[in-house]
């Protein structure tokens, strides 16, 4: 169905749900109304739609036809909508549109976005993309690509508003009127001394309300809170999380102001640490694109090596079983308690593992709450094998009688300790030897969990039915 023939809300409510279904329906519809010639029902389409509503819907299309479609939005919305494509698709406008269309879009891109985008591109675009910004643009990019990836400098603009602190507030008010086309928030300003170190912030607000001829040093807040540019993003982002901030100031060693972070761009942060994790928790390396463009190569390669070196880990499980060949050949009831018990521990161990890491990735905990950890987990940990112990009990003497629901209690309460408190310490082990947390995730536990509670759960056997280990 051609667009012309849709209204707008039927097409900002499908583009606003973004489910495949809407978003194939309206790229055909695009197609169709571009090959009808009807470029006035596109250009009202696209100015009539946010960018983040049109960016799923043109990452549909192949680049060839994105670089089609991009050249009827007006020129800042053209940006914005470039900033919420995929990387992966930027990277592909880059081959396919021409030098000057790229550069009038990098042009009108934010400074830390424009960053971004200049770092993904090969050495050899870079080159040719370069020569076609203008002087203050390329210094830009050459400053802001400089930094170390993930850090407070790769991560913020140079798009702020600055003053000095001998200004009035009426003076400084023009100032920020002629400035805040180009900047990225005139919430907050920030005030610097003649060698632009930053000396103190001042909300919009309280220069508004101020009377017109009292001076900047005297309205601005001194101690403002601010990041150095070789701060990890993620705690940058904690920063601005913690004092609600819309944004956080960036310095050099010298205390020089050289840019800001946005809470937009902490989100961003925020999101992306989290992905990381979560895919760390599954034992999948990093993502490098989006799951949906991800091809077979690159999923094979993220979850080969932890999947492979985790067989190898659960050999300990067989070993262990092999060595109680006796006390399962005695007791073939013992055999049917086995996978509930193990599983038991790996997901007691999962549960204490995924606590911990969270609390140290959001900074509720540190190394030295280990100890005090240790001591409550133990407290809660037989609790809950305990509880546990009761609800298989019964199955034990309907399987085996007495002595068997015996061996499976008291074996189900040492597991859940055990295994929590796996899963508690390998988060703070690994994060002492400057290692992630993250990595010990639900499958590394649960191996070692799995090993750790065959041997618990055959010695026991062992040792309360008096059988001679093999």
């Amino acid at each position: 169905m051609p667009v012309s023939t849709l209204t707008n809300t039927a097409i900002l409510d499908a583009a606003r749900r973004g489910s495949e279904a809407d978003l194939s329906i309206l790229a055909d519809a695009l197609r169709a109304t571009l090959s009808a010639g009807d470029r006035q029902v596109l250009h009202a389409f696209f100015a009539a739609h946010h960018p983040a509503d049109l960016a799923p819907l043109l990452g549909r299309l192949e680049p060839a036809e994105t670089a089609e479609f991009l050249p009827l939005l007006d020129r800042p919305r053209r940006a914005d909508t470039f900033g919420y494509l995929d990387a992966g698709l930027q990277q592909a406008l880059a081959e396919v549109l021409s030098r000057s269309a790229l550069a009038e879009i990098v042009s009108e891109m934010n400074a830390d976005e424009r960053a971004d985008f200049f770092n993904s591109l090969p050495a050899e675009r870079q080159e040719a993309l370069l020569p076609a910004l203008a002087q203050g643009e390329r210094e830009d990019i050459r400053r802001l690509a400089g930094y170390a990836e993930e850090t407070a400098g790769a991560l913020m603009t140079s798009d702020y508003a600055v003053l000095g602190p001998d200004l009035t507030a009426a003076q400084a008010i023009e100032r920020l009127r002629r400035e805040a086309p180009d900047k990225e928030t005139i919430y907050r300003a920030y005030v610097v001394d003649a060698e632009r170190r930053l000396i103190g912030s001042l909300r919009l607000q309280s220069l508004i309300l101020a009377r017109p001829d009292m001076p900047v040093r005297d309205l601005m807040e001194r101690d403002a809170k601010a990041v150095r540019v070789d701060d990890d993003q993620e705690e940058v982002a904690r920063q601005i999380a913690k004092y609600d901030m819309l944004a956080l100031p960036v310095v050099d060693g010298e205390g020089r102001l050289v840019g800001i972070v946005t809470h937009d761009d902490a989100l961003d942060v925020v999101q992306q640490e989290a992905t990381e994790d979560m895919h760390k928790g599954a034992s999948v390396g990093r993502m490098i694109t989006s799951v949906r463009d991800a091809g077979v190569g690159l999923l094979y390669r993220r979850r080969v090596f932890w999947l492979v070196l985790l067989v190898f880990g659960n050999i300990f499980s067989g070993a262990g079983i092999a060595y109680f060949e006796d006390t399962i050949a005695a007791y073939i009831a013992l055999v049917f308690f086995l996978p509930l018990l193990v599983d038991s521990g790996g997901n007691a161990g999962s549960q204490s593992a995924t606590l911990m890491v969270r609390a140290l990735a959001t900074g509720e905990v540190v190394a030295r709450d280990w100890a005090r950890m240790m001591g409550r987990e133990v407290l809660v940990a037989g609790l809950l094998g305990v509880s546990m112990a009761l609800a298989v009990s019964a199955i034990g003497l309907w399987r085996g009688g007495p002595e068997i629901a015996l061996v499976v209690s008291v074996t189900m309460v040492l597991i859940v300790v055990v295994g929590s408190l796996i899963g508690l310490s390998l988060p703070f082990v690994l994060n002492r030897v400057g290692v992630d947390p993250a990595t010990a995730s639900a499958p590394l536990v649960t191996s070692i969990c799995d090993a750790t509670g065959v041997v618990i759960y055959f010695a026991i056997a062992t040792a309360l039915l008096q059988i001679p280990a093999g």
